[in-house]
């Protein structure tokens, strides 16, 4: 009969779930994954085969091999061992998935003739906040194209005001992208036309 164990572990501001499983006879391993926010950290497993053919060999036994197993890795990711391999390993995933831009005002970032855009930028893998994010916000079909720039802070955010500037009479759309570590993201949203367009800055 298989078994397992599951055990959360609070490292500063951090929460790791350590899950280990005894595969079953048909495939004689014990397996244990570290997760964080569902993406697998770490994996470290161990063949039980011989242990399984040896005269000491008990269900009880297996599961006290099973228990030590997942202490073993509990121990390694609180002795910072992992840390390494778990840094590694959440880069890269955020490089794969890459980031995501929000517009936290979409009904009131035009106001008076005048743009303020609130952003926040987070990472796909993990939806933590990205910061150091390069951010460039245009109007699309405006008359005079000029891109207004950011940098999301620590939490991710970031504000980009600019005046609205003279409109042309063709597709209008605000458009706003978002480059972090090789990755970029953008988000366009239309604008009617019938938008009063602002007077000339300076």
């Amino acid at each position: 009969m298989s078994s397992g164990f599951n055990t959360d572990v609070r490292i500063g501001d951090r929460v790791f779930h350590v899950q280990t499983e005894d595969c079953g006879p048909a495939r004689p391993v014990i397996d244990t994954v570290i997760y964080q926010n569902g993406q697998i950290l770490h994996r470290r497993a161990s063949s039980y085969e011989e242990f399984l053919a040896a005269p000491q060999f008990s269900p009880e036994s297996l599961r006290e091999r099973v228990e030590a197993h997942h202490r073993s890795v509990i121990e390694s990711l609180r002795a910072g061992a992992l840390d390494a391999e778990i840094a590694t390993a959440i880069e890269q995933s955020a490089q794969t998935a890459g980031i995501e831009i929000t517009l936290l005002n979409p009904g009131s970032w035009l106001s008076a003739g005048n743009v303020s855009l609130s952003l926040e930028i987070v990472r796909r893998s993990d939806r933590q906040p990205e910061p150091g994010a390069s951010v460039e916000a245009m109007i699309e079909g405006a008359l005079r194209e000029s891109r207004y720039a950011g940098t999301s802070d620590e939490q991710g955010r970031t504000v980009i005001e600019f005046p609205l500037p003279p409109l042309g009479k063709g597709d209008l759309a605000l458009v706003i992208q978002a480059t972090a570590r090789s990755t970029r993201d953008e988000i366009r949203f239309s604008m009617r036309s019938k938008t009063p367009p602002a007077a000339p800055a300076g």
